[in-house]
């Protein structure tokens, strides 16, 4: 068992959902970067999204966009976040999942991604733009090397492509809440948790909630009915608000804390 599944495993154990918190390399420096990661870790993160920038992130919105320019103009590549995970590994165990588009993960290679990777210490890949029935290289490669492949569901998807998710998955699913891009706020958290948590018993792995999850009161809402909840944009936020790198280690920490509270089940 993987250390992503050992996560889901120990959050199960101890009666709350898993934690995992989106930083993208880079942002505001790389140095920071690993700062960033280990003060998530500290604060209750159980799994860390280590965005891999990209110039065209479809799926996310204002606020992680221009996370992914900002780490793009200080030059960050692919190559750079595996090195923040191979820092990150000289201190933590965090469960560390390398996301983010395909267009690098082509043109870096996936056999040499995942060789590079696992030797870095990272545990899995969720490429947002990779459906199930084309990543079959990718989770290929992972699994040769001991990692995690992590598919996505919508609510519009139908039970063919959930199953085909389901199949594709080695450790967890993750469920976009709503259509549209991250940081979207006035989603229907309680429904959406209910529908995760429907599709969970097909799928017949754990779930994670993502999309429009931002304070630990929504945290709170979708913690009692998946097995993980996803921050993205109100972490980014909160680093792109910082005067200063220590300023945002400090608002990392504090959010961090804040939304792990929220992860306890009644």
């Amino acid at each position: 068992m993987g250390r992503i599944s050992q996560a889901f495993e120990r959050a199960q154990q101890e009666q709350r959902a898993t934690l995992v918190i989106y930083l993208c390399a880079g942002d505001p420096d790389l140095a920071t970067t690993v700062r960033l990661v280990r003060a998530a870790a500290d604060a209750g993160a159980d799994i860390i999204e280590l965005g891999m920038p990209f110039s065209d992130p479809t799926a996310d919105g204002p606020v992680i966009q221009r996370a992914s320019e900002r780490a793009l103009a200080k030059g960050t590549t692919v190559r750079s976040a595996i090195e923040v995970v191979r820092e990150v590994r000289k201190t933590h165990e965090v469960p560390v999942l390398l996301f983010g588009y395909y267009n690098p993960v082509m043109s870096y290679g996936e056999a040499k991604l995942a060789n590079d990777a696992a030797d870095a210490g990272a545990d899995g890949f969720l490429v947002v733009d990779l459906p199930p029935e084309e990543a079959g290289p990718l989770r290929d490669a992972a699994i040769a090397r001991g990692m995690d492949l992590v598919p996505l569901i919508a609510p519009t998807s139908h039970d063919v492509r959930v199953k085909l998710a389901a199949d594709a998955a080695t450790s967890f699913v993750y469920y976009v809440s709503m259509t549209g891009v991250t940081g979207v706020t006035g989603t229907d958290l309680a429904a959406a948790s209910v529908r995760a948590a429907e599709l969970a018993k097909q799928v017949g792995k754990p779930i994670a909630l993502g999309f429009g999850v931002s304070t630990p009161e929504d945290v709170r809402v979708v913690a009692a009915h998946v097995s993980g909840v996803v921050v993205g944009s109100a972490v980014v936020r909160a680093i792109e608000s910082a005067a200063s790198p220590d300023a945002a280690v400090a608002a990392v920490t504090k959010l961090v804390t804040s939304l792990a509270t929220a992860t306890s089940r009644p």
